[in-house]
């Protein structure tokens, strides 16, 4: 029988390391990674740090995802949290537990999907080490490490009034992918918006853009991992503001990247999982990459859409757990 034919519990830990160490990489800045109790990095400045669970249910469905697309998903998810302090993303370590009938090349693919974002969203990053262990389901824990490389971290309480905030990354697309799924299945979802399932399944993730923000002297960013409004509001009571966002130009975040007509608003201001850049900035200190989507103004914090004030929320693991599809707008 065929290595990937076969199951975690039939081949065992031993041999399951070898199927995995076998599609990672080494980073750029490990001097001992894989195959000892422990990674040893070298980062000659300040190190930034970040974990994510991701759990078959509340946050994936297997039914929808192949091995190869949550392994990208979980670095996505990461790599854009290193990002979005304005870090250059390292390394990654990834704890794994999963049923003992789950397929050897399952998790074979988990490991390629992992390396292929890492080649795609954040060149020279790998993963070092991690954990194997058995559970009921699917369960992915992944760290993140970056390096400010003598950069300032940029947190989400520097926004001031008179600055602009700004977006780069596409917006909408998965939250956009995910109704689709969840009201059509995968093949149908695939028929109607094939960019919105590929961005739900394998986000861009603009990993790239956050320390290009941080060079342009941002005041204040965070990836949007849980919806434009909350995570916008986040920055509203982190710097005691009030974020102003405009329709129309929400609407040129996507022009000329995304078929026309693109994802519906409320998926752009309610969806989330895009892990795009969201930051504040002088007007006159905006990169390319990002496209200008509102002000920052003075006042009680509230997201405000067209001068009004927006009260929906976005993706809370306490309060959608048990059912992914209600994270679709």
């Amino acid at each position: 029988m065929n290595s990937g034919e076969q199951t975690v519990g039939e081949i065992g830990e031993l041999a399951l390391l070898d199927v995995i160490l076998a599609e990672l990489k080494t980073p750029d800045c490990a001097t001992v990674a894989n195959g000892d109790d422990a990674a040893v990095l070298r980062h000659s400045g300040d190190t930034v740090i970040t974990t994510d669970t991701m759990i078959e249910g509340p946050d994936f469905r297997l039914d929808w995802h192949t091995g190869f697309e949550l392994g990208q998903k979980l670095a996505a998810t990461n790599l854009a949290d290193v990002a979005a302090m304005g870090a250059t993303p390292t390394v990654l370590t990834v704890a794994i537990a999963c049923p003992p009938e789950t397929r050897v090349d399952f998790l074979r693919q988990i490991a390629r999907g992992l390396t292929h974002a890492c080649d795609r969203l954040a060149p020279g990053t790998a993963v070092v080490g991690g954990d194997l262990a058995t559970a009921k389901q699917l369960v992915c824990a992944v760290t993140a490490l970056g390096e400010m490389c003598g950069r300032k971290p940029v947190t989400r309480s520097g926004a001031r009034p008179g600055m602009v905030i700004a977006y780069a990354g596409l917006l909408g697309l998965s939250g956009y992918g995910l109704q689709l799924l969840a009201e059509h299945g995968r093949q149908e979802a695939e028929r109607l918006c094939p960019r919105a399932l590929y961005e739900h399944l394998t986000p861009s993730a603009a990993v790239s853009a956050g320390v290009t923000a941080a060079e342009a002297g941002a005041g204040a960013m965070l990836d949007v991992s849980d919806g434009l409004v909350l995570d916008a509001a986040r920055i509203t009571r982190a710097s005691g503001v009030r974020v102003s966002l405009s329709s129309e130009q929400l609407q040129r975040v996507n022009a000329g990247r995304v078929d026309p007509p693109g994802p519906p608003l409320n998926s752009m201001l309610y969806g989330g999982e895009d892990h795009g850049m969201l930051a504040c900035f002088q007007a006159a200190s905006v990169p390319p990459e990002f496209t200008v989507i509102g002000q920052i103004i003075a006042g009680r914090p509230a997201v405000l859409l067209d001068g009004e004030e927006l009260s929906g929320s976005g993706w809370d693991p306490f309060q959608n757990s048990g059912n992914l599809s209600s994270q679709a707008p």
